[in-house]
């Protein structure tokens, strides 16, 4: 399976979230996050990973061999599977569109295997990102916001188009502000979860804090682990099928593309 994760607006922390979902995955699939924001990348600096083993890497070998991603890799320290995306956006925007020409991403075959569940942290989205073409083949898109108004005037502004970039588009609260009742009622969509803003959670994530269990026992890693496996569940029980009506699911009604679950 290949989830994508993105923003319409600021820094809602894309990176994070898709990390502690790597991290949290309930499996048996191997998690793999990879970096495709646009902006440049994090984990690299964050992580004091390889630049040999990046997306520039595996953009360039696309055009020659097949699925590569499982070869790109690196490993953070609790052992989740990443691959880094350059800090420098120029690169970052020129490998996503060797990606996008390319015949069959290697994003999408390798979440075509049954053992993988590629986790695409595709940064900040518009119309122009070159990480759009991850987002359309991807079978779900997180799509993340502050519940606060200037964030959310973006997301009713941009949210009817940003709907059909998606089969299975899910809309995610992440930190303080508005009630989830109230960012539903007023954008009229049901929202799938709300993550909430955990610093201590965060750094233990990054390798930093000096914590020892990790994002397990955080409130972060604790929500992150709801997501992951709300959005696993209805991904495998979910029939695909052509729909004209992208659906923006809850918690009690997992994202799915029409069918029951």
């Amino acid at each position: 399976m290949l989830i994508a994760v993105c923003s319409l607006k600021s820094s809602p922390g894309v990176t994070t979230l898709a990390v502690a979902l790597g991290a949290r995955w309930p499996g048996p699939e191997v998690p793999v996050v990879v970096e495709a924001d646009p902006a440049g990348g994090d984990l690299m600096t964050r992580f004091r990973l390889s630049s040999e083993l990046t997306l520039v890497r595996l953009a360039a070998s696309t055009r020659f061999r097949a699925d590569q991603l499982a070869h790109h890799a690196q490993f953070l320290p609790d052992g989740l599977r990443v691959l880094p995306g350059p800090v420098q956006a120029e690169q970052a925007r020129a490998a996503l569109g060797l990606l996008a020409t390319s015949p069959s991403s290697p994003l999408r075959r390798a979440g075509d295997r049954t053992d993988t569940a590629v986790i695409a942290d595709c940064g900040r989205v518009d119309p122009d990102s070159p990480a759009l073409s991850i987002i359309r083949s991807a079978d779900a898109m997180l799509l993340l916001a502050r519940p606060r108004d200037d964030e959310l005037a973006h997301v009713a502004l941009k949210l009817e188009a940003a709907q059909r970039w998606s089969q299975r588009p899910c809309f995610v609260l992440v930190g303080h502000g508005h009630r989830v009742g109230y960012v539903s009622h007023e954008l009229r969509i049901p929202v799938m979860a709300h993550i909430p803003h955990d610093v201590k959670g965060a750094e233990a994530l990054c390798g930093q804090g000096g914590s020892r269990s990790g994002p397990n026992k955080s409130a972060l890693g604790r929500a992150a682990a709801k997501l992951a496996l709300s959005l696993r569940g209805s991904l495998i029980a979910s029939v695909p099928q052509a729909s004209s009506q992208p659906l923006l699911a809850s918690v009690e009604q997992p994202c799915q593309n029409g069918a029951g679950s």
